[in-house]
């Protein structure tokens, strides 16, 4: 198998690149390659799969290295350890070549099937296209109920409305995804990420398949997760690059109840000879005040390298759909 470090830009010809991560899941990734690799060769365009290893404890790499000897439309990437699916589809995004991508889980519950209508979305304008799980297979109390749920919430939140964050299975306009880095355990985030650029996006309903090989990777303790993530993104949403307006409003507010409160303590003191040495309203003035000043610093060394990394990166703060000469 080819070992690549480097990002791989587009340039090839290729109409559309498949971006599958996997994580144990042996007795899945052979079935579903040769399930995408049909719906490619059925499309009648020029294609690849990429398959993301995470890092896998069981077969999987072996079984990877041998489905790419097999077919050239195939190329995968392993990872030394487990880094999450986040990292995977970030690499796997990095490594395509198609103008459109495509990406789907790896155990056989998303159908290769739909790629052709998720493609075609595209084809009307937007720039992404959300699969929807509208009949889904999985367990209603630990898996349906707690994500219908997010998924509300989210929506309400960040004002990109759609009613399954958490499908994998998207196509994108392959420049959009190209150079996006997602951490942690932003990949159900990725549309309000793109959002952000200025991205348009509708909804497709999608089938989705009960797992019957392997062992699911989710569970009801990534929720904590999923609210972190939710505050991180609505930072983004507001604040990303402007960060001195989020933590100027906290630090400024606590910094004028603070002097405010030192100096009713200081007409006491000094217009009635009240003594105000033991009142907790001194110690908490004080504490405002240091608060403020310690809150408007962070948010200048935030606006800093906010600035920084623009300016350094060469990356803009907007993002241009089209130029008309």
């Amino acid at each position: 198998m080819e070992h690549q470090q480097n990002r791989t830009g587009a340039g090839d010809d290729l109409e559309l690149s498949v971006v599958v991560p996997v994580y144990n899941e042996e007795p899945n990734v052979r079935e579903l390659s040769e399930r995408i690799l049909a719906v490619g060769r059925e499309m009648a365009v020029p294609f690849e799969v990429i398959l993301v290893d995470d890092g896998s404890t069981d077969g999987t790499p072996d079984l990877l290295r041998s489905i790419c000897r097999e077919q050239p439309e195939c190329r995968a990437v392993l990872f030394r350890r487990n880094f999450g699916q986040s990292a995977a589809m970030t690499a796997g995004f990095h490594h395509t070549r198609g103008r459109v991508v495509v990406s789907m889980d790896g155990d056989l519950q998303n159908d290769p099937a739909d790629i052709p209508e998720l493609v075609s979305g595209l084809q009307e304008g937007y720039d992404i296209v959300c699969g929807w799980r509208k009949d889904r297979q999985d367990r209603l109390l630990t898996r349906r109920i707690p994500s219908q749920w997010a998924n509300r919430l989210i929506g309400r939140l960040t004002g990109v409305r759609l009613h399954d964050y958490g499908c994998s299975l998207k196509a994108y306009e392959g420049d959009l995804v190209r150079d996006l880095v997602v951490y942690g355990e932003l990949h159900r985030f990725i549309p309000v990420l793109l959002h952000l650029r200025g991205a348009n996006m509708k909804e497709v309903v999608v089938r989705h398949h009960a797992r019957t090989r392997g062992e699911s990777k989710y569970n009801l303790s990534r929720m904590p997760t999923v609210v972190l993530d939710l505050m991180l993104m609505l930072f983004f949403q507001r604040f990303q690059t402007r960060p001195l307006q989020f933590f100027g409003r906290g630090g400024g507010l606590m910094l004028g109840i603070g002097v405010l409160i030192e100096l009713y303590l200081t007409v006491l003191k000094f217009g009635f000879g009240q003594d105000i040495g033991d009142r907790p309203l001194l110690q908490l003035g004080a504490l405002l005040i240091i608060s403020g000043f310690v809150v408007l610093g962070i948010g200048l060394v935030s606006e800093i390298v906010m600035r920084a990394y623009y300016e350094t990166s060469g990356r803009t703060i907007y993002s241009i759909r089209e130029v008309v000469e």
